[in-house]
């Protein structure tokens, strides 16, 4: 079962502010690419919509702390790892890393968010959480305690 993974993109011209930094939201996109990156790799469904039936992840905590500026035109590696996998809720760890032209790697980020597995009720428009569901609970693990500490070696 994973508990990690990796996704790598370059910085966009529209993701940079005017000085040709990468603004601060954009980092949380960058965490949500990971997590969309991840659920695909798990062959899992991140958003499952039917007809009456829509099911999602909120987000119920986010953070991000930033060590690092990041620049139109720099490639950058999101390695997501899974921090622990509750009832109806997972947390997730994110690092996100500057690739250099010099082949080395500089953190430049590292945060975190928790999602609450939920059902839109058609009824009253309502968002009701949910127990995670038996495919995910066999297809997603918590990271053991070492790789959540260990420089993510990619």
């Amino acid at each position: 079962m994973p508990f990690e993974h990796t996704s790598e993109r370059r910085i966009e011209f529209s993701e940079t502010d005017m000085a040709g930094l990468v603004h601060f939201s954009n980092y949380f996109r960058y965490m949500e690419t990971a997590e969309r990156d991840f659920f695909e790799a798990c062959g899992l469904d991140l958003i499952n919509s039917k007809p009456g039936f829509v099911v999602g992840w909120p987000r119920m905590r986010a953070d991000c702390r930033f060590s690092a500026p990041l620049r139109f035109g720099d490639t950058i590696q999101i390695h997501l790892a899974v921090k622990a996998v509750k009832d109806r809720a997972i947390e997730y760890q994110f690092r996100i890393f500057r690739k250099n032209p010099d082949g080395t790697r500089t953190q430049a980020a590292k945060g975190g968010f928790t999602t609450m597995f939920t059902m839109l009720d058609p009824d009253n428009g309502m968002l009701r959480s949910l127990d995670l569901p038996p495919e995910i609970r066999a297809g997603i693990q918590p990271a053991p305690p070492d790789a959540l500490k260990r420089p993510a070696d990619l």
